[in-house]
């Protein structure tokens, strides 16, 4: 079956997660003292911090390659009402939580790294960060739910119960873990929605040709 553009450009979640694991395993290079063991990944790309640049060059098809293939994934599914209204509605709240990730962390980066909280930058960058919390949690659960509904699609719906859980592990994991293991528990929030990025992607390439036998609203 031949792709169209919009198909092809679902191509831009695979390359967006390989483009944020190279920033995140090869950032450390460029910061003397970086311990990605006790460490955050935001630490990485604060102004001040010397593999800033580093970052920005590895992690360049990330910022922009979340929100292409989200965006495409939305309009794809809007097109050929895919599925269920609900399902795609998860995809949209999933889709403005990347629009909102890629423009609030560029407008308001982490000042200085390791550093407390204490500036208007820095804490509308936490609440950057809450918007993004709350808005993945509330898209993955939407689409949980309809995946594992009659004709659902139960494989993304898996997908997203798995990036979900590894989010709830970040949290939970931040309190429980001792500090010098902070940077372990926090890279499975950071990583769960690159992650299922890349899965809308893979599916959009082959445009949900599984999940396009129901096109029923709920």
């Amino acid at each position: 079956m031949k792709k169209k553009l919009i198909n092809i450009l679902g191509l831009m979640g695979i390359l967006q997660f390989i483009s944020y694991t190279c920033a995140v395993i090869f950032s450390p290079l460029a910061f003397p003292g970086y311990d990605p063991l006790s460490q955050a990944v935001s630490d990485l790309s604060a102004e001040t911090s010397p593999s800033r640049m580093l970052w920005e060059q590895l992690s360049a098809l990330y910022a922009s390659g979340s929100v292409v293939c989200s965006t495409c994934a939305c309009i794809y599914l809007s097109e050929n009402k895919v599925n269920t209204a609900l399902f795609r509605l998860g995809i949209y709240l999933f889709t403005v939580m990347n629009w909102i990730s890629n423009i609030g962390y560029r407008m308001f980066p982490l000042s200085d790294s390791g550093k407390d909280i204490a500036d208007f930058q820095e804490h509308m960058h936490i609440i950057v960060t809450i918007a993004v919390v709350l808005l993945s949690i509330a898209s993955l659960t939407i689409i949980i739910i309809s995946g594992f509904r009659k004709n659902g699609i139960r494989s993304i719906g898996i997908m997203a119960a798995i990036s979900l859980a590894m989010m709830f592990v970040g949290a939970i994991g931040k309190a429980a873990v001792p500090p010098e293991y902070f940077g372990i528990v926090e890279r499975f929030s950071v990583f769960a929605a690159v992650g299922f990025n890349a899965v809308i992607g893979i599916y959009l390439f082959f445009g949900f040709e599984k999940a396009n036998t129901d096109r029923n609203d709920i």
